[in-house]
């Protein structure tokens, strides 16, 4: 095979992979390397490079000389003979996109470590595993193995460069079970500490799996699927791959082999895998046209990711009570809060679905203070414009199409034979085919649900289908919505989201308009004293109530607050609370409601 890679853990207090890469013909010009400047499924920009830590090379016995070109190539001197290329990587990213390196376990995706040949990017990759100093370790990877020990240590092989870096690899002392779904092969893997029913875990996952693989038609796009899960003590986040996912989650989210019922962590860890796993269809195959072929040295722009990401924010949930695992109200508790979540950001009146599909390399991974007032999220208004879809859909149609239909066609014109056709859906061509599919003319909805910051006409199509919608105030700062059988009436506010701090109370974001901003205060302010009383996180809505009259309406109040080192003093007249937090509920008990419901709940 003319390309080698072998990965070590060379030295694991300093966190450092040693990696080797052997071309066997380099380009006779000098051959050129170079490491991604992100990792697909992640829209930022993170410069894996800058974690390489030094960088040789040497061919037949003979050092070569490496040039380095920009940020993340070199070019090594031109050599006759096959080309050996030496580094070490930090690892220390506890997290799903990077690498990892330490006693307990190693974490790797491809992207952060293994260096690119420049021209032979479609030539077959080997790839050696070697063991660590720990015994107990093993290895976990969708990746096809070739020669490997008990433990998973040795040779695999990956048919490309893209192939190489989308299988993630964990090595470590991991718990593990198996299961099938559609006749596929199923391998749920969790490192670090736990206490997870994995019998509970396999069960329910195979239920999420089967009703997914079903829904696009077996058979799966994959011969079997690892889930690499990694329990922490606070943590949340997944990353798709061709045949896997890299997961993070609390520990106490998973099952323990008490419960019966699915806690509120479970519940959204469970929408989490299913989330990841739809994306097996819905953007590892079915892909905008430019992420086909991804250029991994700089950014790649689509108006695309509402679809991709939207939708499939859309289905995770759907998923979990179409497979019989959540309850329809608790599915509607789910969507509350996907809706209140929207609503409570500034953001949603600014920026619209297109655009913030777009600027999601400057805006939505690189979040600052004042982003609620500035950006609208693709996954959660995306997933809140499925849902329009969908339901316009079947209101038009009679039921006799959905969203579903226009899925399963994307799947048959661009996913089922991407890895042979290699094309991406172009951004008009989207519209087009849910149009062309359905039958119904979609043209005005996605002006006004892609293209401008208009509200969208969610409630009234939820009335359609006798899901009452209740606007209220939130009725503490853990409230994410739902629906309350006697909510609480609005409180005064600062409008702003609050944080303790060792002084006072920091303002972590402060919303447009709101009595905060026009009373001059700014995200990390610390406020100390309100009317000469200290203030703290406990009792800042006591000394906020105690402005109200009996009219409801507020006295304005003697602030005191750091910003920075200095102590100033400003005027505040609180707020109520604005209505941003809705709760949905079937307007009788569910074995009553319409036929129509049942089609869009598929229960």
């Amino acid at each position: 095979m003319s390309i080698q890679y072998k990965i070590t853990p060379h030295h694991i207090a300093a966190h450092l992979f040693a990696v080797e890469l052997t071309i066997e013909l380099p380009d006779a010009a000098g051959q050129i390397v170079h490491l991604p400047s992100w990792i697909p499924g992640s829209y930022l920009l993170r410069e894996f490079a800058k974690h390489i830590v030094s960088i040789e090379a040497e061919s037949a016995g003979v050092r070569v000389p490496l040039t380095k070109l920009d940020k993340s190539s070199w070019q090594a001197a031109a050599v006759a003979a096959p080309l050996r290329v030496t580094y070490q990587v930090y690892a220390f990213d506890l997290s799903v996109r990077g690498a990892y390196l330490d006693h307990e376990r190693g974490f790797f995706n491809g992207t952060s470590v293994f260096l690119a040949v420049a021209g032979q990017e479609d030539q077959p990759c080997g790839l050696t595993i070697v063991p660590s100093q720990n015994n107990a370790w093993k290895v976990a990877t969708s990746m096809p193995a070739q020669q490997v020990d008990a433990a998973g240590f040795g040779q695999y092989l990956a048919q490309n460069y893209d192939d190489l870096i989308d299988h993630p690899v964990e090595m470590s002392d991991f718990s593990q079970v198996e299961f099938m779904a559609a006749g596929v092969p199923h391998r749920i893997v969790i490192a670090g500490r736990h206490q997870a029913d994995l019998p509970r875990l396999a069960h329910d996952l195979q239920k999420i799996c089967e009703y997914q693989i079903q829904f696009f038609a077996t058979p799966a796009p994959f011969k079997d699927y690892l889930f690499l899960t990694l329990a922490v003590g606070e943590g949340y986040g997944g990353l798709e791959h061709r045949a896997s996912t890299a997961l993070i989650c609390n520990r106490s989210d998973l099952p323990w082999a008490h419960e019966t019922e699915i806690k509120d962590g479970y519940r959204q860890f469970l929408g989490l895998c299913s989330h990841e796993y739809f994306h097996s269809w819905n953007v590892k195959r079915i892909k905008p046209a430019a992420y086909a072929p991804y250029d991994l040295s700089q950014e790649n722009y689509s108006r695309l990711l509402w679809a991709f990401e939207g939708i499939t924010s859309y289905y995770d949930d759907l998923c979990l009570l179409r497979a019989g695992l959540i309850t329809p109200q608790s599915y509607l508790d789910l969507l509350s809060q996907t809706i209140t979540s929207v609503e409570r950001g500034y953001g949603r009146l600014v920026q619209n679905l297109e655009d913030a599909s777009f600027d999601t390399w400057i805006k939505y991974y690189r979040q600052d203070e004042n982003s609620p007032n500035a950006l609208v999220s693709y996954y959660t208004k995306g997933a809140l414009f499925a849902l329009c879809l969908d339901l316009t859909i079947r209101q038009a149609t009679q039921q006799q199409k959905s969203l579903d239909d226009v899925m399963r066609a994307l799947w048959q014109e661009y996913g089922l034979n991407f890895e042979t056709a290699g094309r991406g859906i172009a951004e008009s061509e989207w519209d087009a085919l849910a149009q062309r599919v359905t039958g119904v003319d979609l043209s005005d909805l996605f002006e006004l649900g892609l293209r401008s910051t208009a509200p969208l006409p969610l409630q009234d199509l939820l009335a359609d289908l006798d899901v009452v919608w209740q606007q209220r105030a939130a009725d503490s700062a853990q409230d994410r919505g739902g629906w309350r059988a006697n909510p609480a009436p609005s409180k005064l506010t600062l409008a702003a989201k609050t944080a303790s701090d060792p002084l006072g109370v920091k303002l972590v974001n402060v919303m447009a308009a709101g009595a905060a901003e026009v009373a001059g205060l700014a995200a990390g302010d610390v406020l100390v004293a309100i009317e000469g009383l200290r203030v703290t996180a406990s009792n800042l809505d006591v000394l906020l109530a105690s402005a109200q009259g009996v009219d409801r309406s507020a006295r304005t109040l003697r602030v005191h607050a750091f910003r920075r080192d200095e102590l100033f003093e400003c005027q505040v007249t609180p707020i109520l609370a604005v209505l941003d937090t809705v709760g949905l509920k079937m307007q009788a008990e569910f074995c009553n409601d319409s036929k129509a419901t049942r089609k869009w709940l598929d229960v």
